[in-house]
């Protein structure tokens, strides 16, 4: 029954973890209108992807320690 309710909150965590950061890549892209970031990551600049991979680590460690039980 214990290894039901950890893979319950497994699902939970990731439901959780992918909603949060859909949630924060669309608030960081609508908060910087002036660039298009996927189209410079299509490009392969390495300072975009490096401030986007920043936002991702941060919103995961934020939401990971909310959805902690």
């Amino acid at each position: 029954f214990d290894y039901l309710i950890t893979f319950g909150w497994a699902i939970v965590g990731s439901i959780g973890m992918g909603t949060g950061l859909l949630l924060c890549l669309k608030m960081f892209t609508w908060a910087t209108h002036e660039i298009d970031e996927w189209e410079e990551l299509k490009r392969n600049n390495h300072s975009v992807a490096i401030v986007i991979a920043s936002v991702i680590l941060a919103c995961a460690w934020v939401v990971s320690a909310v959805i902690r039980p």
